[in-house]
């Protein structure tokens, strides 16, 4: 087989993988824009007959998904903050220093990730009832950062191994704090694990359910999860206000991806100091 043929027909594959995926997406946009009457077709047109607008506009203005935004945003970007910040500074001391049961803490860290979420469904509801954060966003936000946490903690880990010691060092000779070389030398050169790290956090308390649907009592502290989910009734679904508000959901999202997509092939195919 000819290299030409080759490429030709990986092309094809891909091309096939590509509709394949995209088949779903373009199926929640057909449903988005149809009417009533033509809620429940089985067409496979991907521009239904009467399409229209009108489910975007009720999504957005008659019903409180800016509120669910908001809602959502916060969640999200606390939940990337306070992972950023927590996994930054106890991955690189789990690089940097030889700790009494370093080993043991590694691999609980690592065992954490071996149960499913839902098992920590009642234990975390337990404490975040004892702690009075039930039916509070400050409770979601700190169960959303303890379940990334360990994930962006081994990222992180694995990142600051690939960075040489001896920078730091040099910059301590210069002068600097031990402090001050973290936040001035390795932070810079960690700026794709950082990336990765807040990238995951941020999707952690973006699009998860469960745990909100469990902690979150009042409609009025609902995230887009949550608010898509009181679409559906006992008798009847939104399906029309539920495709449109997906694909909103999903554009803050695709959004930051392709924003940030630069670092985030470098931070998964380089993992040290470029000489």
């Amino acid at each position: 087989m000819s290299p030409t043929l080759k490429k030709v027909l990986w092309h094809a594959a891909m091309i096939v993988v590509v509709l394949i995926t995209m088949y779903p997406v373009l199926q929640i946009f057909s449903i988005s824009l149809r009417p009533g009457d033509q809620l429940y077709s089985t067409s496979l047109d991907l521009i239904p007959e009467g399409a229209s607008l009108e489910s975007f506009r009720t999504i957005l203005f008659e019903k409180p998904f800016l509120r669910w935004l908001g809602n959502s945003l916060l969640v999200a970007l606390s939940t990337a903050i306070l992972g950023v910040t927590l996994a930054s500074t106890a991955a690189y001391a789990l690089s940097r220093f030889r700790l009494p049961g370093q080993k043991g803490i590694l691999f609980a860290i690592l065992t954490t990730q071996m149960f499913p979420a839902t098992m920590l469904l009642l234990p975390m509801y337990l404490l975040m009832r004892n702690l009075g954060l039930v039916n509070s966003l400050v409770g979601v936000i700190l169960a959303y950062t303890a379940t990334a946490l360990p994930f962006c903690i081994w990222t992180m880990k694995g990142y600051y191994d690939t960075i040489p010691r001896s920078l730091e060092e040099a910059a301590m000779i210069d002068g600097m704090t031990e402090v001050g070389a973290f936040w001035r030398v390795t932070l810079p050169l960690s700026a794709p694990a950082l990336v990765i790290t807040f990238l995951f956090s941020f999707l952690a308390g973006w699009s998860e359910f469960i745990v909100a649907r469990t902690l979150i009592v009042s409609r009025e502290l609902n995230t887009l999860p949550l608010g898509l989910e009181s679409l559906a009734t006992t008798f009847q679904t939104e399906w029309a206000n539920y495709a449109a508000g997906s694909l909103l959901v999903a554009v803050p999202v695709v959004a930051l991806f392709l924003g940030l997509s630069k670092f985030l092939v470098e931070g998964l195919t380089h993992g040290g100091v470029k000489g």
